[in-house]
């Protein structure tokens, strides 16, 4: 396994259980219900702001991608 399947692997397991959380979440009504919505955007976007980076066109680029999805993880 190479590290970018790796990050891809982890990335998508981690959006599947954010998906998971959320319909839990949602069904909770009030806060949660609301909460649920951030939640999911930023919790599936680390996996897809991943892929981005992997296609970046310069070191600088995937670098920044890459920070984009950290700072996804944090707000998730």
């Amino acid at each position: 396994m190479t590290d970018h399947q790796g990050i891809q692997e982890r990335t998508l397991t981690f959006a599947v259980r954010i998906v998971k959380l959320r319909r839990f979440l949602y069904d909770l009504g009030g806060v949660e219900k609301i909460l649920s919505s951030q939640l999911i955007r930023s919790g599936t976007s680390i996996g897809a702001n991943v892929r981005e980076a992997q296609s970046a066109q310069s070191d600088k680029d995937f670098l920044h991608k890459m920070e984009i999805s950290l700072k996804e993880a944090r707000e998730t």
